[in-house]
């Protein structure tokens, strides 16, 4: 039995948006295209951001190699590198060295990532990937939709890290108003918190992050064991009207009033035992 011991878990905020406003205008144009990534990562330190992540896709589509090369050297809490699984993209990694590498599934028509990385479709190509990362002291982490089969498959690519798709649960807690005695919400939150356990029983560490805001936060953070929330875009949605480090303040707020819904607690009591 796993302990249940709470810590508040960390925010990582992610500023792929802020590249995407600055590549509407200034795409391929000059490096002085504005709003700059490197303040917005300093404003997200400001407002006590313990991480800051982003995004290098494969079309560049916001964040440039330029971007990642002066966030490595710049940010001083931990700096997060979202990437392919490609060699282009492990080899980026193995240059900078960012403290945590995190492989993503990667379509070219998505406006964001949907969906987690197929790990137990592609055990061998990415254990060799992990090995690579691991090699030069990235930590590596997949991300992952709440499926057992693919927590035991990332544990058996020897992933230090699993970061759990919450994007389904979102969606349910948004068509159901929140309310947790709705079944649909019940069951994406249960399945966001069995896959946590079994994460952490695997002996990995448990993350998660996608579509997460203000109004839903709460009970993922309050989920025993998570370590690290990922949360850019509904971040980057307030700072257009509170500021960025505002905005990061806030969302910290929200974490820290975590709290598990009773609806759970009482429909799930054997976890507390």
């Amino acid at each position: 039995m796993l302990a249940l011991t709470f810590h508040m878990p960390l925010l990582c905020v992610n500023i792929d948006h802020v590249a995407t406003v600055r590549q509407a205008r200034y795409r391929g144009g000059p490096d002085y295209g504005e709003p700059d990534v490197m303040r917005a990562a300093l404003d997200a330190e400001l407002g006590g951001a313990d991480g800051i992540t982003v995004h290098l896709r494969e079309d560049r589509r916001h964040i440039t190699d330029r971007d990642v090369d002066l966030l490595r050297e710049s940010v001083r809490v931990k700096f997060n590198l979202e990437m392919a699984a490609t060699d282009e993209m492990v080899g980026i990694a193995e240059r900078i060295r960012p403290h945590t590498a995190m492989l993503v599934p990667e379509g070219r028509h998505e406006v964001t990532t949907e969906g987690g990385l197929d790990v137990a479709g592609q055990r061998a190509r990415l254990k060799e990937v992990v090995a690579r990362l691991r090699a030069v002291g990235c930590v590596a982490s997949a991300f992952i939709d709440a499926e057992e089969k693919q927590v035991e498959a990332a544990a058996a690519c020897g992933f230090d890290v699993c970061e759990v798709h919450t994007g389904p649960y979102a969606a349910a807690f948004f068509a159901t108003g929140g309310d947790f005695r709705a079944g649909s919400l019940m069951a994406e939150y249960g399945k966001v918190w069995r896959a946590g356990w079994k994460i952490r029983e695997s002996g990995m560490r448990f993350n998660a992050g996608h579509a997460l805001n203000y109004v839903n936060v709460g009970p993922v953070a309050a989920i025993p064991g998570v370590r690290e929330l990922h949360i850019g875009h509904s971040i980057v949605s307030r700072a257009i009207h509170r500021g960025l480090t505002g905005a990061v303040r806030d969302m910290n707020s929200a974490i820290h009033s975590a709290h598990v819904p009773q609806e759970w607690a009482v429909a799930e009591k054997d976890y507390f035992v």
